[in-house]
C-alpha cells in the first residue's frame, strides 16, 4: 500500500494505524509521516543506539514513498545527530543517542541546562497577555496577520540569580484553559501540557552573538553593550505543527553551554 496513492500508514510500537485517504491530504502530509515512523523507531527503540537502519530503497519500498522522501527524512535527523550517515557502509542510530541535540536536556530546557551547571534553578513571571502577534512569529507560527498570541516573559534564575530572559509567543487558538489560571512559574513542557493541551515533539534552536539590549540588562544586569547569546527556538508538536517561538537571552559568563557533535 502507498503512501503517496491512498493513504498515510504511520507505524507504532509495531501496529499500523491508518490514518486518512490522500485525497484529502496534501502531498506535504507524506513528508510529516515518514519523518514521525523514523523518529518513533528510534525513539521505540525499533532501531536501537548503535544499530544499522534499512537503506533507502529498503525504506522506500517498505513505506510505499519515493526514495527523496526517504533521503529528507534521513537528512533531518543526521542534522540532528540521531543517526550516522557512513560513506559505503550504511546509515546507523548514533550510539550516543542521549546526547543528541533533540533529546531531553537539549538548548530548549533551559531548567535542565541551568541544574547541569550546578545550580538550584527557579523561574519568575514578568508578564503574560494575550497580543497580536509580530510579522516574524506569525511567519514562523504560520498565522495570519493580526491572529492573537499569548505572550509570556520569563526570567530563569540560576540560584536566584537572573541568568536567561525567555520571551515565548503560543498562538491563542490552542489556549484551551482560562489564561488567569495559568501558571507562568512551571516548565515550558508543562504549561503546553496543562493549558494547551499539547506535547512538545522537538525543537529548532538557532543561536546568535547579540549585544545586550537595556531591557534585557535591566533583567539580566551586567555591563551594558555587552555580548550575550540569542537563543531563538521554535517548539513543534508530533504533528509538525508549530507550538510556539521564544527568543532566550542567555547570560553565558554564568552558564556553560556545551554543544555534543557527533562525527561520521
Amino acid at each position: 500500500m502507498s503512501l503517496e496513492g491512498v493513504c498515510i500508514i504511520l507505524y507504532k510500537k509495531g501496529q499500523t494505524t491508518i490514518l486518512l485517504p490522500m485525497n484529502l491530504i496534501q502531498t506535504r502530509s507524506v513528508s510529516n509521516a515518514v519523518d514521525e515512523i523514523l523518529l518513533e523507531r528510534i525513539r521505540d527503540g525499533t532501531y536501537a543506539p548503535g544499530s544499522r537502519i534499512p537503506s533507502e530503497s529498503e525504506l522506500s519500498d517498505e513505506l510505499g514513498v519515493s526514495r527523496a522522501t526517504v533521503r529528507t527524512a534521513l537528512a533531518k535527523l543526521a542534522a540532528n545527530g540521531l543517526i550516522l550517515r557512513i560513506q559505503g557502509n550504511g546509515t546507523f542510530v548514533n550510539a550516543r543517542i542521549k546526547q543528541a541535540s533533540v533529546q531531553p536536556g537539549n538548548l530548549w530546557d533551559l531548567v535542565q541546562l541551568i541544574e547541569g551547571n550546578g545550580f538550584k534553578s527557579s523561574i519568575r513571571l514578568l508578564a503574560m497577555k494575550r497580543k497580536p502577534a509580530s510579522e516574524k512569529e506569525a511567519h514562523v507560527l504560520a498565522l495570519e496577520p493580526g491572529d492573537e498570541v499569548i505572550h509570556f516573559q520569563r526570567v530563569f534564575q540560576a540560584d536566584e540569580r537572573p541568568v536567561i530572559l525567555a520571551d515565548n509567543a503560543v498562538p491563542a487558538a490552542l489556549l484551551r484553559e482560562p489564561l488567569e489560571n495559568m501558571d507562568g512559574g512551571i516548565h515550558i513542557r508543562d504549561i503546553f501540557k496543562n493549558y494547551f493541551h499539547q506535547k512538545i515533539a522537538f525543537a529548532i534552536t538557532d543561536i546568535h552573538s547579540v549585544l545586550i539590549a537595556e531591557e534585557t540588562c535591566e533583567v539580566l544586569g551586567g555591563d551594558a553593550g555587552r555580548a550575550i547569546l540569542q537563543l531563538n527556538v521554535t517548539f513543534y508538536g508530533r504533528n509538525n505543527l508549530p507550538l510556539a517561538y521564544g527568543v532566550n537571552y542567555f547570560d553565558d559568563s554564568v552558564l556553560r553551554l556545551t554543544l555534543v557533535q557527533t562525527w561520521s
